[in-house]
């Protein structure tokens, strides 16, 4: 009976997408080679030069991480399931620390009649009772995002009684976020999303504390931001303020509740370096830029953040009120699309570089030059990360009137060519563009582009790590620039 190795929807494109592959082996280390041996492109990903598993790729098998059993040499009996995942970033549980120890001396605020009657149904459930909607209205929880995670938890934390809610979020509400983020309206197309989601906030309660932070989390101001709270709920999309509200977490004491989408998938947990795992502890770094596709590459199920989100404000509420099983050294995954939920077990990770036993890391860092965002600047001649060119869409415009000679080459999937596409380019999926390259000539310009111009910039450095000689040229912006600077007739999505 062969085991079955589960491949998460980030790494499909480099399956043919099958979220399954059969093998026959004996243990993780012949189960993967026999993996990437089928399917040679989820090598790089997977392990590095050395044929060490990559730091930002965990493997389970029967859910536990088999840093913690065997490695690669753990052992794999016949139909066991062997579950990569990546950073898209259970054990015993625990019983949730007292929040706000600090405080705790302090006299828990009354409620008013008015209270009494919109949280009535709080205060008959015995887990809650008056004192702990006392709790929750001494609570002061931030929230990084307004999004499709910041969505759902600002909503319900406000309806819950949180007294004290901080936002965070530099963003403005575009026409393609109400897919998503509940919290936001048709009416507030080009508002900031601190603003529609403090007016949303205050609609549902009035007894909620707002307080709008207008800006960017950086390593200049999360600490100066996160301190005055108790709880940290991230709801980012990026990997670098991830790692940096982790650290930020780490170093102040506070309990981060995490919530990550991606596709029809998502993760939960409560990373809390005082009693258990940090996200460092999970993904000790990020994958390198490209591999994880954003959203707004790779798309998200609508009510798939309504769900983690929800998750995730559970997850805040049983903290304050320090009752049921937080998620501390678990980690929920979930499938909406199978409607399948799994839990693998964490564990603090000693070697962990900010909350081991000898962590390196005592401040906060660039997180963008962490993550591999923030390039050298390039030489003369040359843009950032070696390509040769990059052209805008008004520039191709102008190649196509000259009726120059070249050949344009879409990375997207086929279901986005589906949506908008550009005259005379040939489509080559990212996944296969290295498998595919003897179908760009290397005598043409290549103009190579995807969405946004992330996919496009990866092709290139694909197809140049691989040997082709020829000359690729990145469309900056991808096809919503054509559409911006060219043709408003290409629809945008």
């Amino acid at each position: 009976m062969p085991v079955l190795i589960q491949i998460p929807t980030a790494l499909r494109r480099f399956t043919g997408n099958q979220p399954e592959i059969a093998v026959h082996a004996k243990n993780v280390g012949e189960a993967l080679g026999q993996l990437v041996a089928q399917h040679t492109e989820l090598n790089k990903h997977l392990f590095n030069d050395k044929g060490e598993l990559r730091s930002f790729v965990n493997i389970y098998v029967n859910d536990e991480d088999i840093r913690y059993q065997s490695g690669l040499e753990t052992p794999v009996a016949d139909g066991a399931a062997i579950m990569v995942v990546p950073s898209i970033a259970g054990g015993v549980a625990e019983e949730a620390p007292e929040i706000a120890e600090a405080s705790s001396h302090m006299k828990l605020p009354e409620l008013s009649n008015q209270e009494i009657l919109r949280y009535s149904r709080h205060l008959i459930l015995p887990e809650v009772g008056v004192e702990g909607q006392r709790k929750l209205k001494n609570a002061r929880v931030l929230m990084i995002g307004t999004g499709g995670l910041g969505a759902p938890v600002g909503l319900y934390l406000a309806a819950a009684g949180i007294g004290h809610l901080g936002i965070v979020d530099f963003d403005v509400v575009d026409e393609s976020n109400l897919q998503r983020q509940v919290i936001h309206g048709t009416r507030d197309i080009g508002r900031p999303k601190i603003a529609s989601a403090a007016d949303r906030i205050y609609d549902i309660n009035r007894h909620v504390q707002v307080d709008a932070y207008d800006t960017r989390l950086t390593s200049q101001n999360a600490l100066d931001i996160i301190r005055d709270y108790d709880i940290i709920v991230d709801g980012t999309d990026n990997f670098p303020t991830r790692y940096l509200v982790n650290d930020a977490c780490v170093l102040l004491g506070k309990p981060n509740v995490y919530g990550s989408i991606f596709r029809f998938e998502g993760q939960a947990s409560v990373f809390w370096a005082k009693v258990g795992a940090c996200y460092r502890c999970l993904f000790t770094e990020p994958p390198p830029p490209g591999l994880v596709p954003s959203c707004a590459e790779g798309g998200v199920l609508g009510v798939l953040p309504g769900i983690i989100g929800s998750i995730q404000a559970n997850e805040t509420i049983k903290l304050i009120l320090g009752g049921g099983e937080p998620l501390i050294n678990r980690l929920l995954l979930f499938d909406a699309w199978k409607m399948r939920f799994r839990e693998m077990k964490l564990h603090k990770n000693p070697k962990c570089p900010i909350c081991g036993e000898k962590p390196v890391l005592h401040e906060l860092i660039d997180y963008e030059e962490f993550c591999g965002l923030r390039q050298p600047a390039p030489a003369v001649g040359e843009t950032a990360n070696g390509t040769p060119d990059e052209i805008s869409a008004a520039e191709l415009k102008q190649w196509f009137d000259e009726q120059r000679d070249f050949q344009l080459i879409d990375v997207r999937e086929p279901h986005e060519y589906a949506i908008a596409n550009l005259p005379y380019e040939k489509l080559i999926p990212l996944g296969q563009i290295v498998n595919r390259a003897a179908e760009i000539d290397p005598a043409r310009v290549a103009v190579i582009f995807c969405k946004v111009g992330i996919r496009s910039a990866k092709a290139i450095n694909d197809l140049r790590a691989s040997g082709y000689g020829g000359r690729l040229v990145n469309l900056k912006d991808g096809i919503l620039g054509w559409s911006g600077q060219v043709d408003p007739s290409t629809p945008k999505y």
